[in-house]
C-alpha cells in the first residue's frame, strides 16, 4: 500500500482537478471552480477558503474533494497514472436530481430577441433551436440550451440570462459530464469545442459544416469526450484566447495529441 501510495502522491494537483472536472478561474489561475467550492493551488499544497481547510499532495486533494477513502483514492490515482482517463469520482454524498427550468412561452420572444439582435444569429437557426426541443425560455426570461445524453436524453441544461446584466449558470442537478449541448451539420467537415452554448451556436453560424459542441465551461476532458475524438473528424479545441482558455485548451491537446487549438477570437 505505501509503495501504491508513493508512485501516486506526486501527481500535480492541476491534473487531479482536471480530471475531476473542476474549472480553472478566468481571472486567476491559480483558483479553480470545483464541487466543493474555490480551491487554491500553490505547488503541492491547496486551499479550500470556503471551508477553511487545505492539504498537500494528490492523495489528500481527491480524498478532500470526492470523500473516498484511502483505499479508493488510490485506485483513482493509479487509473491515471495508467495513461487511462477516469471518469470523475463518485462522491459519497448525494446527488441532487435533475430540474429543468419550466418552459414560459410567453418569455420566448425576449431570448428570440437577445439571440437575432444582440447575438446576431439568424433567425432560421434560433427557430431549428426551439422547434427541436434544444432551446427554450424560463420564467426569467433566461435563455435555456439543454444537454442531451445517450439516446437524446436530456442531462442538464446551461443557462444565459438576457436582461442587461451578463449571466450564465446551470440547471440544478445538471450533469455535464454524461452529455452535452451540440449543433450540427447533416454532413460534418470538423468538430469545434466551445466554452458554452451561446458560443457553440455562434460558431456554427460561422462554420455552419462544422458540428459545434459546448463543454459547459473551459473543460479539457468531460467523460463525452472520447466517443467523440474517436470517431476520426478532426477535432478543434475553440475555447477563448485568455489564459484560463488556453490553460485548458493545452491541457485537451495533452490528453488527446490529435485535436488542434482554433481559439474562438480566430473564429
Amino acid at each position: 500500500m505505501r509503495e501504491r501510495a508513493d508512485r501516486v502522491r506526486g501527481i500535480p494537483l492541476t491534473t487531479v482537478l482536471i480530471a475531476g472536472g473542476a474549472e480553472l478561474d478566468k481571472s486567476d489561475p491559480a483558483k479553480w471552480h470545483t464541487s466543493r467550492g474555490m480551491i487554491s493551488v500553490t505547488g503541492c499544497k491547496f486551499m479550500n477558503w470556503g471551508e477553511g481547510t487545505g492539504g498537500g499532495g494528490a492523495i489528500d486533494l481527491v480524498m478532500h474533494l470526492y470523500g473516498l477513502d484511502f483505499r479508493g483514492t488510490l485506485a483513482w490515482l493509479e487509473r491515471r497514472v495508467s495513461g487511462a482517463v477516469p471518469d470523475a469520482p463518485q462522491s459519497t454524498g448525494h446527488k441532487p436530481m435533475l430540474k429543468l427550468p419550466g418552459a414560459v412561452p410567453e418569455r420566448l420572444s425576449t431570448v428570440q430577441h437577445y439571440l437575432i439582435a444582440q447575438r446576431r444569429i439568424s433567425c432560421a437557426l434560433v427557430t431549428r433551436l426551439i422547434q427541436c426541443g434544444d432551446l427554450y425560455a424560463d420564467h426569467y426570461a433566461n435563455a435555456v440550451f439543454v444537454l442531451r445524453g445517450k439516446n437524446n436524453v436530456p442531462v442538464g441544461a446551461e443557462l444565459r440570462g438576457t436582461g442587461p446584466r451578463p449571466w450564465r449558470g446551470m440547471a440544478a442537478g445538471s450533469r455535464k459530464h454524461f452529455g452535452h449541448f451540440s449543433i450540427r451539420a447533416s454532413t460534418v467537415a470538423g468538430i469545434i469545442l466551445c466554452e458554452s452554448a451561446i458560443d457553440a451556436v455562434s460558431c456554427f453560424t460561422i462554420h455552419p459544416a462544422h458540428w459545434c459542441i459546448s463543454t459547459a465551461g473551459a473543460r479539457p476532458n468531460p467523460a463525452w469526450l472520447p466517443g467523440i475524438i474517436e470517431n476520426g473528424t478532426p477535432v478543434y479545441c475553440g475555447f477563448d484566447d485568455d489564459p484560463a482558455g488556453n490553460t485548458m485548451a493545452q491541457a485537451m491537446i495533452d490528453i488527446y495529441p490529435l485535436t488542434r487549438r482554433k481559439p474562438c477570437q480566430l473564429l
